[in-house]
């Protein structure tokens, strides 16, 4: 909508139109059967039209290309084109011509200019033309402000503007979600959702992850030696639909490696995301840096390093748990008791003392276990005692192990 102050008498004219891809023609096709009145006279018509397609003249959609009619909607991610044309509607030769182009956002004002020099004269029936491009990384409310300064023949300094108001919608929304894997590693589940009225080629969707964390793609699978994406042969996203990306990203050796560093809230990366519409016009969305809660193990962590997934009835399997003293300021002297369940029988001495664990470091151990009862069965029963502070740390339901009669075969 464009809101202009009073008029005033200038010798120059200002023109501004939005560059934006054409579309693609369409017509209302009208016809009827040979046994009613027009007879073939709509056909024809039809047939002599040069916006139909040859042989298609039903279908609305032609072969031509159609400029655009008004300034249309800009999405958030898109770049801004504008023409802005300066024309000398006088007799007189004008001088010292400055046209300066600003965009003002609802935080800040953006000078968009290619020169801010003067042009130093304008001939009658000549023009000054100028392109600006802004990629627009706000929603809401734009202005785009035009400014005209030029000096008449005969001295007189004159000024004028042009307000061009549009708003800026969003393209996309974009959801996440953490999950938390017993190792260190976090899966990450990005939704994301076409708010647009037209189709969308999603071209790249990505994570870049912090520095802390190397990342995984988990959106194609391998079939016949090629990488195949999970969403099929046609990357395109209707309007109001939804896909759902996954990430698996692992903490790097380094970082793994020191207990204290991944605690509380912790930067996973940013998603990167970009798209084209109808005629290949190009749009892109970075997310702010997407934060997670890490999960909270208390001064001490047990984590399993090694486990079958499948074990015989009544056979001893082996286990490897990995011992972590997550203070980052306190020596601990721990204790493992290994207690009996119902169906979970631990194979060793109980109660034995594993020694002084200072912070912020770790040991792995090696367990030998057996299940008298068939079918899933869950791993419980580890205690950790700090004869320090004479606290114990209780360790149930640590995995999950698929228990067999021992006359199938178990695969390695």
């Amino acid at each position: 909508m464009e809101v202009n102050p009073p008029k005033q008498e200038h010798l120059l004219a200002l023109k501004v139109m939005r560059l934006t891809k054409p579309t693609l023609f369409t017509n209302i096709p009208v016809t009827c059967e040979e046994k009613d009145l027009p007879g073939d006279l709509f056909n024809q018509l039809m047939r002599d039209d040069p916006s139909t397609v040859n042989g298609a003249e039903i279908l609305m959609l032609g072969e031509m290309l159609t400029l655009p009619q008004n300034f249309g909607n800009i999405f958030l991610g898109e770049t801004f084109s504008s023409y802005i044309s300066v024309h000398n509607d006088s007799n007189q030769v004008v001088k010292d011509i400055l046209v300066k182009a600003d965009l003002q956002t609802s935080s800040q004002r953006l000078n968009l200019s290619a020169s801010n020099a003067a042009v130093a004269e304008l001939k009658p029936d000549c023009c000054i033309d100028d392109v600006i491009h802004h990629e627009v990384k706000e929603i809401g409310t734009h202005i785009l402000v035009c400014a005209v300064s030029y000096t008449t023949q005969g001295g007189e300094k004159m000024y004028f503007r042009k307000f061009f108001k549009f708003q800026v919608l969003k393209p996309l929304d974009v959801k996440t979600k953490f999950y938390n894997a017993e190792t260190d590693e976090v899966f990450l589940e990005a939704q994301i959702q076409n708010i647009t009225t037209s189709p969308m080629f999603m071209e790249k969707v990505s994570l870049e992850p912090s520095i802390m964390y190397n990342v995984a793609e988990l959106n194609s699978v391998n079939q016949a030696g090629e990488c195949v994406t999970t969403f099929g042969s046609r990357a395109y996203l209707q309007p109001m639909d939804t896909r759902q990306y996954l990430y698996c990203l692992k903490p790097k050796k380094e970082f793994a490696e020191k207990a204290g560093i991944i605690k509380g809230v912790t930067v996973i990366g940013k998603l990167d995301i970009v798209w084209k519409t109808n005629l290949g016009e190009r749009g892109r969305l970075q997310t702010s840096q997407l934060q997670r809660m890490a999960p909270g193990y208390g001064d001490v962590r047990l984590s399993l390093e090694a486990i079958p997934d499948t074990v015989s009835l009544e056979e001893p399997f082996h286990i490897t748990c990995k011992i972590t003293n997550c203070s980052s300021e306190r020596t601990m002297d721990l204790v493992l008791e290994m207690c009996n369940t119902s169906s979970i029988h631990w194979c060793g001495i109980s109660g034995r003392q594993l020694g002084k664990l200072h912070p912020s470091s770790s040991l792995c151990l090696a367990l030998t276990l057996l299940s008298s009862v068939q079918g899933l069965q869950s791993v419980s029963g580890l205690r950790l005692t700090d004869t320090f502070l004479k606290r114990t740390y209780e360790y149930d339901d640590i995995a999950q192990v698929c228990v067999v009669s021992s006359a199938i075969k178990v695969e390695s």
